[in-house]
């Protein structure tokens, strides 16, 4: 069983900058193909990003590109998502998910997820 851990949410002013982190236990890390996804208010859940399993692939919505920036690190069973220029927008409970699968056909869909987090708040104000 895999369970994951996010951290490092907050709330910010647009514009700032937020470090996501989330860990995993109970599977080798680098067995793990990771990403992130958000659920604002009233809203389904969307994804953010991802990262493949020795981080040499990394994909992101079109919305957070060129702002957010995944990472990994296997020796510390962690990945992390730095996020940087945060607007408003970005408000949202952010999950960190995984999959076993050794090939994810696509990417961007939650349901190829079968671990999820609790997830982290994060609010970006005007």
């Amino acid at each position: 069983q895999v369970q994951l851990a996010e951290s490092g949410g907050g709330l910010v002013q647009a514009g700032a900058s937020l470090k996501l982190s989330c860990t995993a236990s109970g599977r080798t890390f680098s067995d793990l193909y990771v990403g992130w996804f958000r659920q604002a208010p009233g809203k389904e859940r969307e994804f953010v990003s991802t990262i493949s399993w020795r981080g040499v692939s990394t994909y992101y919505a079109d919305s957070v590109k060129g702002r957010f920036t995944i990472s990994r690190d296997n020796a510390k069973n962690m990945v992390y998502l730095q996020m940087d220029s945060l607007k408003p927008e970005d408000t949202a409970v952010y999950y960190c998910a995984a999959t076993l699968r050794q090939t994810v056909l696509n990417f961007r869909a939650s349901g190829e997820y079968e671990y999820w987090g609790q997830g982290t708040q994060v609010t970006v104000s005007s």
